[in-house]
């Protein structure tokens, strides 16, 4: 059998790239580079990686490279990352895993941090990748717990969330005071953004420049909805439409000042409800860190005991990591 050829990604295989992220298990918007477009020349030194097998392309492996180019990230500049592949078999991953060992070693690379997206956004669930890093000696350098929440139970959902998220739910559709809509309003969004992480002494990932340029990138892959009391906007939800299976609450904000009003509770059945309708399996809430806390793998017990109202469950985000000798 023919060795696996590891190649930089160049621009004339932009195309190529694009279809195999969107036919892959476990790709999503995340690795592909349309995404990766929003950030300006110069941010990142991206070095994405192309495996392949007698020229047919099998798997893909966007990130890039940082101090002085003696460590590979994947992702750089996204949330999710590491290798790319179709419904392989555990040889083949293993094949692809040694090879891209030996592209670190025989390029300078002193240390890699692959960063795979969770189980659930893989159409047919495998982990023959990570159990190959595993397998080849790969440690974690971090372990974040995720939550999620499985959209098995179809239209009842919500017979799923408990007593209070239930009760919360109905006395807000039953009264109307708060409506919930599809916007394009990112000024307005972003306002809201930044007041909410401004209470947590902290800045959001991304700029309402960022926001614009993923939004004009990758129109499909994003949604928008703002919350209104009496016509003013209270809160905001921007999704990510990560893949087939997988919507994704990137940022769930509200304005603290209206927090009794429980407009998160409203985004939460909205979310939940049109994720169904367009055959989505899992609607991922993000992690629940608490990140003033020391070690950062200190989980937000706050933060998870809320996601729970939802019926939502604890998926990892892992790091993979090697040091090379």
């Amino acid at each position: 059998m023919s060795q696996i050829v590891v190649h930089k990604y160049e621009e004339k295989f932009r195309q190529e790239w694009e279809h195999f992220v969107d036919n892959s298990n476990n790709g999503t918007m995340f690795h592909k580079l349309a995404f990766l477009d929003y950030h300006p020349e110069g941010r990142f030194r991206f070095d994405h990686l192309m495996f392949r097998r007698d020229g047919e392309l099998i798997a893909l492996l966007p990130g890039g490279l940082k101090n002085d180019a003696t460590v590979f990230w994947s992702p750089v500049g996204a949330s999710y990352g590491s290798i790319v592949t179709n419904d392989i078999p555990f040889e083949l991953a293993l094949e692809i895993v040694d090879a891209f060992m030996d592209y670190c070693r025989n390029n300078g690379i002193k240390e890699a941090f692959l960063i795979p997206p969770p189980i659930v956004y893989s159409n047919n669930i495998s982990q023959h990748i990570e159990y190959a890093m595993l397998y080849r000696k790969f440690d974690f350098e971090l372990h974040y717990i995720s939550h999620a929440i499985d959209l098995k139970h179809g239209n009842d959902f919500m017979k799923h969330f408990d007593k209070t998220a239930r009760k919360s739910i109905h006395k807000i559709l039953r009264e109307g005071k708060l409506t919930i809509k599809e916007s394009n309003d990112y000024e307005t969004f972003n306002r809201i953004l930044l007041d909410n992480k401004a209470k947590h002494n902290a800045k959001p990932t991304h700029t309402l420049e960022d926001m614009l340029r993923i939004r004009d990138l990758m129109p499909d892959n994003v949604r928008l909805y703002i919350v209104y009391y009496n016509d003013i906007p209270i809160a905001g939800s921007w999704l990510f439409l990560c893949n087939s299976n997988v919507v994704l609450c990137f940022y769930n904000m509200l304005l603290y000042e209206y927090e009794h009003l429980k407009p998160v509770y409203l985004i939460m059945y909205e979310t939940v409800r049109w994720s169904i309708e367009n055959g989505y399996k899992w609607v991922d809430i993000g992690v629940s860190q608490d990140t003033k806390a020391e070690d950062p793998m200190t989980p937000s017990l706050n933060l998870i005991y809320f996601k729970e109202r939802f019926d939502a469950r604890g998926i990892l985000r892992s790091t993979f990591h090697f040091k090379f000798d």
